[in-house]
């Protein structure tokens, strides 16, 4: 595992046919951190992170490990230590738990060493087996995981490319309890060694497990700190409740979830495999 590396955001900015979507934002977040960002839809929450894989063209600057990523293909941006997930997860249903993993370690070999005959399972993939709670299943086909097991398939994904940076998109969306509680868990595990940022609606999971968080607004933050702050701030308590409310009270959010970016490749594995 390499070095924990943070995330500097300056002045970035994302137009879309003279709309600003992202105005101007700088966010810092500290290497191992598990940062939130929340905000009703339409607050530029999906776009800010599209802006850092390179999904977007942006303006400004990101800088991950001292690295400028505002200019480079989703490829290299990729190859740099950083990957997200979208709403819906996207793994190979076709195939089993363990071979979506081994595809996704192999993502940068080549191809003779991919069609080379493998001896016993190659010791990142065992590790993510185990992180993500999913090694009695490794032989079962994708396809007929839970939705909650899907998405910890596809954060097993990243963690065999030994990513640096998780960027997860409602990573909670249609879970059970039972389910969300693990994923916190998971997501807590995996900040050890990574740094995470999360987008989120679901309050409930926000005030259970995150460290710190970041509240966009119209494409700005609005306001910043520990979920405490972030509730005692009368700018926040504006927005979300539509009058300066008493210190204590609870972040409600729109039960709508964010438009999705749009459909990606399974875990930036084939993005690796075509670049």
């Amino acid at each position: 595992m390499s070095e924990l590396s943070g995330l500097e955001i300056r002045r970035l900015r994302v137009s879309f046919d003279g709309f600003t979507a992202v105005d101007g934002v700088d966010l810092d977040v500290r290497p191992g951190d598990l940062r939130f960002l929340i905000g009703p839809n339409g607050a530029g929450k999906t776009t800010l992170v599209d802006a850092v894989t390179g999904l977007v063209k942006a303006e400004g600057s990101v800088l991950f490990g001292g690295t400028e990523l505002l200019g480079r293909s989703v490829h290299t941006i990729a190859r740099s230590g950083i990957g997200r997930t979208f709403q819906t997860a996207t793994v190979f249903e076709e195939l089993t738990v363990l071979q979506n993993l081994d595809i996704a370690a192999g993502a940068g070999r080549g191809m003779l060493t991919m069609l080379r005959r493998r001896k016993g399972v190659p010791e990142p993939v065992a590790r993510a087996l185990e992180t993500v709670g999913l090694a009695d299943l490794a032989d079962s086909p994708a396809g007929t995981l839970a939705h909650g097991q899907k998405q910890w398939l596809e954060i097993g994904m990243l963690l065999v490319q030994d990513v640096r940076l998780l960027l997860l998109d409602e990573p909670v969306a249609g879970m059970s309890h039972d389910e969300r509680q693990a994923t916190g868990e998971l997501l807590e595990r995996i900040s050890e060694e990574r740094t995470v940022v999360v987008i989120e609606h679901d309050m409930d999971f926000m005030r259970s497990f995150a460290r710190s968080v970041s509240v966009l607004h119209a494409g700005k933050v609005l306001s910043e700190g520990t979920v405490a702050e972030v509730q005692a701030d009368p700018k926040v308590q504006e927005v979300y409740l539509g009058h300066a409310a008493v210190q204590d009270a609870e972040l409600m959010l729109p039960e709508e979830p964010e438009p999705a970016s749009g459909a990606a490749a399974p875990s930036a594995v084939v993005q690796e495999q075509e670049a």
